[in-house]
């Protein structure tokens, strides 16, 4: 009956099985939630459209990738720009003129760098062997005691000389008044929510879903009854662990609806001191400028992945990595199984970036 089978809802097995649906393949679609979308899923409560698990913002600088998702869903003007408390003391960012300013004094592009500069000199950092390094040779000492290290150390669980360097690396630095935390040209956020975008991906009569459906309580069966699988889960849990288990970082949400109209004045922030066990509290309503009389909140806690839990980061790690790479040999040899997703790929992806992977694998496909 069916030409592919598609392992989990998210993006990437979402915009496949569209892009299938389209050139009149029929697809069954199974996830083991009990909803579809993955970890964009959106759910409205009192009004308000709640990011399920944790904060998603679009942005990207493909005009292609914009346009292709703008199909699905009218996109707002949202600008992420989070802010972050360390101990009550509030900074903007990403790190910018504003941070450096309530930091010390500074008020020219000139003046910030040369006090950062001071102290990676004071630092002695040849080339960074480590986040902590990479992260002084960036910014500085201040910020990265006051606003990388106990953040950063509460959402991997290790300490910052113990993590790449590679990490830091996406965080943006800036010398200019701008807390836009991406530079990127297009960015927004869908009105009413992301689920609507993998509603409308996976509407077509081609295209067949089944919530509540574990892979592998029938993947024998599974990869007899069907031509094609794309799979979107944990890679290493495909080859039944193999080389041994990959590594990730999951979360814990806590999720409260408030009597007041506004908890916090933002729609994130970051909390970055090691004493606050959660690493931000997200205020979803502003991610539509709403006005409603009530507030959703959402504290994260990031955990230690044990097999079970959700699996939202891939430790990146040269461990990790290598083992990863053993898997993605057997995967190049896995007949009829496209491997995808940030999991699939063990790869920490944006979300055009998944659309994008999707897309290449579409065309590789149906060329």
């Amino acid at each position: 009956m069916f030409d592919y089978l598609v392992v989990g809802s998210g993006l990437f097995g979402s915009v496949f099985a569209y892009e299938a649906a389209k050139r009149g393949k029929r697809v069954k679609v199974i996830d083991k939630r009990n909803h579809i979308a993955g970890n964009i899923y959106t759910e409205e409560i009192e009004g308000i459209q709640v990011h399920k698990y944790g904060a998603h913002i679009f942005h990207t600088n493909s005009k292609k990738i914009w346009d292709y998702v703008n199909q699905f869903a009218e996109f707002n003007r949202y600008t992420n720009s989070p802010i972050a408390n360390y101990k009550g003391e509030i900074y903007n960012m990403p790190f910018n003129m504003n941070t450096f300013n309530k930091l010390w004094g500074v008020i020219t592009p000139d003046e910030a760098k040369a006090k950062i500069e001071e102290q990676r000199a004071a630092a002695h950092i040849g080339k960074p062997k480590n986040l902590e390094e990479q992260a002084i040779s960036l910014v500085g000492t201040d910020i990265y005691e006051k606003l990388v290290k106990g953040y950063t150390e509460k959402q991997w669980g290790r300490k910052a000389t113990e993590l790449p360097s590679f990490i830091i690396k996406r965080l943006p630095v800036r010398f200019t008044y701008d807390n836009n935390y991406f530079n990127d040209r297009y960015q927004g956020i869908p009105i009413g929510g992301y689920t609507q975008i993998v509603e409308k991906m996976l509407a077509s009569d081609l295209i067949d879903i089944e919530l509540e459906t574990d892979f592998f309580n029938n993947k024998d069966k599974y990869m007899e009854q069907f031509p094609k699988i794309v799979y979107t889960g944990m890679i290493d849990q495909f080859f039944d662990y193999r080389f041994g288990a990959l590594e990730y970082r999951s979360l814990r949400f806590e999720t409260n609806i408030l009597g007041q109209e506004n908890y916090q004045g933002n729609a994130v922030v970051n909390y970055t001191d090691a004493e606050t066990p959660y690493t931000r509290i997200i205020e979803h309503k502003h991610f539509e400028f709403g006005t409603q009389s009530k507030t959703v909140i959402t504290k994260e806690y990031p955990k230690t992945w044990q097999k079970g839990d959700e699996p939202y980061y891939p430790m990146n790690d040269e461990k990790n990595n290598e083992i990863f790479k053993k898997y993605h040999e057997l995967a190049v040899q896995t007949p009829n199984v496209i491997f995808g997703g940030r999991l699939g790929m063990y790869k920490y992806y944006d979300m055009h970036q998944v659309i994008a992977a999707a897309l290449t694998e579409v065309n590789n496909e149906f060329k």
